[in-house]
């Protein structure tokens, strides 16, 4: 059975030149996260439907969470809280990047 969130179209993927310069950082996150797919990098596999919104919102979370952590830094300032801001830095990037490799793969296929 085949749900709507986890489709990706038939054949290799499309890659350009953003999607290059972002693979290696994706591949990473992906790593990072024990998610990688089947043949090991999102050179040859597609980002499903799923992942992209995943990556999407946990991007918006951690920027969130991120500016809250550089206020109360400035507020009161802790090594807790830089290390807090620079996880959050860590994860919006790494799944921004995801997101964006996602959404340039739908873009170019089509």
């Amino acid at each position: 059975m085949s749900y709507p969130w986890t489709r990706v179209p038939a054949g290799e993927p499309p890659l350009d030149a953003l999607q290059l310069r972002l693979l290696p950082l994706a591949d990473a996150f992906m790593a990072a996260m024990w998610s990688r797919p089947g043949g090991l990098s999102l050179r040859t596999s597609w980002v499903t439907p799923a992942t992209i919104a995943l990556c999407g919102a946990a991007a918006l979370v951690s920027a969130l969470a991120g500016m809250f952590c550089l206020v109360s830094g400035l507020a009161r300032p802790s090594w807790w809280v830089a290390l807090g801001a620079t996880f959050c830095a860590l994860v919006l990037v790494g799944s921004g990047s995801v997101a964006l490799y996602g959404v340039r793969q739908r873009r170019i296929s089509h």
